[in-house]
């Protein structure tokens, strides 16, 4: 419960209502009354109108990720199509979510981090007002389009996925960084946050490792249609200080007595500040976490017949289509062709060192060919996983299809999945050949 002296004092500062206003711009605004929020939707026009919503008992204010047109439109009942006609943008925001304040800060400086190694440049930060942080990207990073699609409808799946990609990025070290700050005490941390040990631990090569989430959570399930966060500069009604904006550099510096109403100041990092922005700076960021969930999709799919793999090799006459056209080299899907054949490879019997010389040759055929290193890395990760997974199936529109593949044999009508085509079309022949000279296969070695 926040006094409305404290309240009053703080929303008559024209500075907080400048930066209020500037945030709110082409956003859903929802004002918080302590323990509930007024009318939705509702936005913020002029700086006169935070004092006066202040003086009726306004303890918060809080602002959509999403960017509209007209937010005044917005309904409950308005489906996606109509949501997506109305939506000009979203910002990324990523929400740190942790009862443990130190915590939160090694968190939120790794997310940063994990941005930057994505060359993302217009990163802005600002303490959540309690426990956590908000890490934000605005819109015009991104590209207008991605896979054939508007950015602008990919809201919520998108920072969704980016959310969940960045957390799994972060997953390890943020575990290791947690030790240190503890002085490798596991005993502490167990001490601190209430959990088990088997809660807090998962071994990896047989070593103890710090499992953070159970106690450290980054929002990825709760971004949904119109989902709000706190905006800068505002109070929180159960701390009684500033969500204040900083500089994203130096997050492990900032100290909560920086919060408190009386000394909050208004920093040169404004939030989620569009004027930093490069067009699609992150969109190296985007389409790897999108190609992260697939990836992740296909591990976890459930209830599906498995997948006989090959005791041998199959040989290039049985590639479908798709796979020799994508080996004749590409001018532009060449990372969403690396993750095809990396997959496909492994699915038609092919081992790693067979793998790594084709696709070396392959490589070498793009019109602009991929780092070495990145090649490398995602064969590396592939092998690490320990479970050989499929490529994506045909009617997958963000592969075969995005990347313009797809020229489909009278064989392709029987199958799903260019594995299948070549695992089956060697069955076929083989069952055919009775007694006669099978296709030759090369013999795989043991991964």
């Amino acid at each position: 419960m926040i006094p409305i002296n404290v309240s009053l004092s703080h929303y008559k500062r024209s500075d907080v209502q400048e930066e209020i206003i500037a945030n709110s711009k082409d956003r859903e605004v929802a004002v918080k009354f302590n323990d509930s929020f007024g009318k939705r939707p509702d936005v913020l026009r002029h700086a006169s109108d935070i004092l006066e919503l202040a003086k009726q008992g306004a303890t918060s204010f809080h602002a959509s990720e999403e960017l509209w047109k007209n937010s005044l439109q917005l309904d409950p009942s308005l489906r996606k199509h109509e949501l997506d006609n109305l939506r000009i943008g979203w910002d990324l925001v990523l929400d740190i979510d942790c009862g443990f304040f130190e915590y939160s800060k090694i968190a939120a400086d790794l997310i940063i981090k994990a941005l930057k190694f994505h060359k993302v440049n217009s990163i802005s930060c600002k303490f959540s007002g309690n426990k956590g942080f908000h890490i934000g990207v605005p819109f015009e990073a991104f590209p207008e389009k991605v896979r054939n699609e508007e950015t602008k409808n990919l809201f919520p799946d998108a920072p969704r996925k980016i959310a969940l990609y960045i957390k799994e990025m972060i997953k390890k070290p943020l575990g290791e960084k947690i030790m240190e700050s503890e002085n490798n005490d596991f005993n502490a941390i167990i001490e601190k946050t209430g959990k088990k040990a088997g809660e807090i631990t998962y071994y990896s090569s047989k070593n103890r490792t710090l499992n953070a989430e159970p106690f450290l959570n980054i929002d990825t399930l709760l971004i949904s249609s119109r989902h709000l966060y706190r905006m800068p500069y505002s109070l929180h009604e159960k701390s009684g200080l500033v969500s204040t904006p900083l500089n994203p550099e130096k997050v492990l510096l900032f100290r909560k007595e920086f919060a408190i109403p009386k000394n909050a100041r208004i920093s040169k990092h404004r939030f989620l500040n569009r004027d930093n922005a490069e067009s699609s700076e992150a969109k190296q960021l985007l389409m790897e976490a999108m190609d992260f969930a697939i990836k992740l999709e296909t591990i976890n799919s459930k209830g599906k017949k498995e997948f006989a793999m090959p005791e041998k090799a199959l040989p290039d006459e049985l590639f479908p289509p798709c796979v020799k056209l994508i080996l004749n080299g590409l001018s532009d899907g060449r990372k969403r062709a690396l993750f095809i054949l990396v997959n496909y490879f492994t699915s038609i019997g092919w081992d790693y060192d067979m793998a790594e010389k084709r696709l070396k040759e392959w490589n070498a055929k793009n019109k602009e060919p991929l780092r070495e290193v990145y090649l490398l890395g995602q064969l590396r990760y592939h092998k690490q996983m320990q479970k050989k997974i499929l490529p994506p199936n045909c009617s997958n529109e963000m592969y075969m299809l995005g990347i313009g593949v797809c020229k489909p044999d009278n064989f392709c009508q029987k199958i799903r999945n260019p594995a299948q085509y070549t695992t089956r079309k060697a069955w076929i022949m083989n069952r055919g050949s009775r007694g006669k000279t099978k296709i030759k296969a090369e013999p795989t070695k043991t991964i």
